[in-house]
């Protein structure tokens, strides 16, 4: 069988994942520390459909924090791992940089290419602005059926966070916190400006209304610039995510916005604090399917279906 992908590696700074044949580089992983303001943290920027057109953004002017596809923390202990200015109920966005910590690299475990696909898995550390360790995370992204026929390709993003601390982790969101619809935690995309008013699609809804609500998937297809035609992503959550464990059950609900901007996040803390133990670790696996054109709920059924875990 012929690679579909390959990889490359700039030590130290990124590792990027590129098609075959067409030599489109399909999302670039960037690990190198950036601005403390930002919350430092790797993430993935750009991230691009067969066709090569970019879906993601990178430090749009309203949140300068906002890089493409990411594992954030919005709201841990008090802690924003988030970036930006803080929420404090009752006084709105303030700038607290004393609050700002980060995820750090430590190590790739594994970097791989095989016939059907990539896949690296990495250790991260996650500290608040003074620098403890609070947690340890491994975490593991693969890329793998790219079909250039359905003009597609998928992503699988695994993340395993395990409280270090001598008390328990407690992850929140702006909205656990007292701002209605403000839910975003964990991984978080941020759509590039041309996206804004993009069309929002779940298995039973369409719209903004799902801002809160639970789906098993939600795409977002938009329209670029320069180049004619859309791009659909959708974002699908693994099986076992909302399953009961030593924090509890915690199904999550969406963050999902086109207006101002367009951004989804699948929250696992929207509406109440998810507590983790120390020792516990927290396990939660993601889903996103990137494709050229504008695709109809059908089609994105049909495609979700036809993924195994």
């Amino acid at each position: 069988m012929n690679r579909t992908v390959e990889l490359a590696h700039r030590h130290g700074d990124h590792l990027s994942v590129t098609a075959t044949g067409s030599g489109v580089e399909l999302l670039r992983y960037v690990y190198r520390a950036e601005d403390a303001w930002e919350a430092p943290k790797p993430y993935i920027h750009p991230l691009r459909t067969l066709s090569g057109r970019v879906v993601t953004g990178y430090r749009p002017n309203d949140h300068r924090w906002h890089k493409g596809l990411q594992m954030t923390a919005s709201h841990l202990s008090g802690a924003n791992l988030w970036g930006g200015n803080s929420y404090v109920h009752g006084e709105g966005y303030l700038a607290l940089p004393e609050r700002v910590g980060s995820m750090a690299h430590a190590c790739f475990d594994e970097v791989s290419v095989h016939d059907d696909g990539v896949r690296f898995s990495e250790r991260l550390t996650w500290h608040p602005h003074g620098g403890e360790l609070w947690a340890e995370e491994t975490r593991r992204i693969e890329v793998h059926d790219v079909d250039a026929v359905t003009g597609s390709w998928a992503l699988t993003w695994s993340s395993a966070v395990t409280n270090r601390r001598g008390e328990p982790l407690r992850f929140g969101s702006p909205t656990t916190h007292g701002r209605p619809a403000a839910g975003y935690t964990g991984l978080f995309w941020r759509g590039p400006r041309a996206f804004r008013d993009g069309r929002i699609i779940a298995p039973d809804a369409e719209g903004p209304e799902m801002m809160g609500q639970q789906a098993p998937w939600l795409a977002y297809s938009g329209e670029h610039d320069e180049a004619d035609g859309h791009a659909t992503l959708v974002f699908v959550h693994s099986p076992e995510n909302d399953h009961t464990g030593a924090h509890g059950t915690h199904p999550a609900h969406w963050f999902v916005r086109n207006s101002s901007f367009a951004a989804v996040a699948p929250s696992f803390a929207f509406h109440e604090e998810l507590v983790l133990a120390p020792g516990a670790t927290l396990t939660r696996r993601y889903r996103v399917l990137v494709a050229d054109g504008a695709w109809e709920r059908d089609r994105i059924a049909s495609a979700v279906g036809g993924l195994s875990w």
